[in-house]
C-alpha cells in the first residue's frame, strides 16, 4: 500500500511539473474548442451505465422479479453498451487529434516531453474533467459491483431463509408440465412422473416433485408418515441431496438378484434412493434421504399435498440438517 501511495504522489507531482515546463512551448496539436453538448452526452451515458450496472445486483437480489435471467443480461449488456458509447464519443468529440505525416524517430528526452505535451493538449476541449472522471469512476465502480455479484451464489451469506421455503402446503394440487391435474387413476406403477405445485413458481428449488406408485405392501415408511402415500403413491423432492442436481431416472428391476427393487436415480453422480423406504440412500455420495411430501386425495380424485416436506430441500451444505422445510 505504501508503494502504491508513493507512486501516486510521484505521478501527480510529475504531471504538475511537466505542465509547468510545457506551458511556454508551442502547441503540438491544434487547439480545440469546448463542446458542452458532447460533455453532457458523455455524462448522461456514464450515468445510464451506472444505473444499469446498479440494476444488476438489484434484479439478482429480488426473487419476485419475473424473467430474472433476461433482465440480468439486459442490465449488464446495456451497462457495457453505454460505457462503450461514452468512450467512442470522448474519442470522437472531446479529444483533439493530431495528424502526423512523418514517422516518429528514436525516443529521446525531447520527444518524451513532446509526447507528454501531446497528451495534455489533447484534452483541452474538456472543460469539466473532474466531473467526467467522477462519472466514469461511478460507472466503472457500479460495473465492478455487478460483476462480483454472482459470487453470492457460491453460498448463503446473510439471509438463508429462502433455501428452506417451498410453495407446498396442505391442499395444493399436483400438476404436470402443461398444468394438467394429477388424478389417482392417472398414476401407474413402474412409471416416473414429474409434478409441480399448481399456480406456483416452478423455478423454486422446492417446487418439482418425483411421483411414483408402488404396491402398498412394498412401502416401509416411518410410523409418523402413516397416510402419506395414498394408494401407494409417494412423492419426493426432485432435487438430489448431494449437489442439487435433478432426479431424472427411475430404475425398475430387470434382474431381481442384482436390482431387487425400484429406485430413484440422479444421473449426475449416481446417487440412488429407495422410494419405498422414505427416500433412503441406497448408493452414491448423497448424505441424506430425499425429502418426502405427504399426499392426500381430493374430493374429485386429484392428488394434493397434505403438508410440507419431511425435511429441507436441496444439497447438504453445512447446517442444512438443523432446519426444516417452510411454506
Amino acid at each position: 500500500m505504501k508503494r502504491w501511495l508513493a507512486a501516486l504522489v510521484v505521478l501527480l507531482l510529475g504531471r504538475g511539473r511537466r505542465r509547468a515546463r510545457l506551458r511556454g512551448r508551442d502547441r503540438v496539436v491544434p487547439p480545440g474548442f469546448p463542446d458542452r453538448r458532447a460533455e453532457n452526452a458523455v455524462l448522461l451515458l456514464f450515468g445510464c451505465a451506472a444505473l444499469c450496472a446498479v440494476a444488476f445486483p438489484v434484479v439478482y437480489a429480488v426473487d419476485s422479479i419475473p424473467n430474472q435471467t433476461q433482465f440480468l443480461g439486459l442490465s449488464l449488456g446495456l451497462a457495457f453498451a453505454f460505457v462503450a458509447a461514452a468512450c467512442v464519443l470522448i474519442g470522437k468529440r472531446l479529444v483533439v487529434t493530431e495528424e502526423n505525416e512523418e514517422e516518429y524517430g528514436l525516443t529521446h528526452p525531447e520527444e518524451q516531453e513532446t509526447l507528454g505535451q501531446l497528451v495534455d493538449e489533447s484534452g483541452d476541449r474538456i472543460t469539466r474533467k473532474r466531473l467526467l472522471l467522477l462519472a466514469g469512476g461511478a460507472a466503472g465502480t457500479a460495473l465492478g459491483v455487478a460483476l462480483v455479484t454472482p459470487a453470492a451464489s457460491l453460498g448463503p451469506f446473510f439471509d438463508v431463509n429462502s433455501f428452506y421455503r417451498t410453495p407446498w402446503r396442505r391442499g395444493i394440487r399436483l400438476v404436470d408440465e402443461v398444468g394438467g391435474i394429477f388424478h389417482v387413476d392417472d398414476v401407474e406403477e413402474e412409471t416416473f412422473y414429474t409434478a409441480y405445485p399448481e399456480r406456483a413458481d416452478r423455478e423454486q428449488m422446492g417446487a418439482p416433485l418425483v411421483v411414483v406408485r408402488l404396491k402398498p405392501a412394498q412401502l416401509q415408511l416411518p410410523a409418523d408418515r402413516h397416510g402419506w402415500a395414498p394408494d401407494g403413491i409417494v412423492a419426493y423432492s426432485k432435487i438430489c441431496t448431494h449437489a442439487g442436481c435433478a432426479i431424472a431416472l427411475y430404475r425398475k428391476p430387470k434382474f431381481p438378484p442384482v436390482e431387487p427393487k425400484p429406485a430413484l436415480v440422479c444421473p449426475c453422480h449416481y446417487s440412488t434412493f429407495d422410494p419405498a423406504r422414505a427416500g433412503k440412500v441406497l448408493f452414491g455420495p448423497a448424505g441424506r434421504p430425499l425429502p418426502q411430501l405427504p399426499l392426500q386425495i381430493g374430493p374429485s380424485g386429484e392428488l394434493q399435498a397434505a403438508g410440507n416436506f419431511s425435511g429441507p430441500v436441496g444439497p447438504s451444505w453445512w447446517g442444512v440438517r438443523n432446519h426444516g422445510a417452510r411454506s
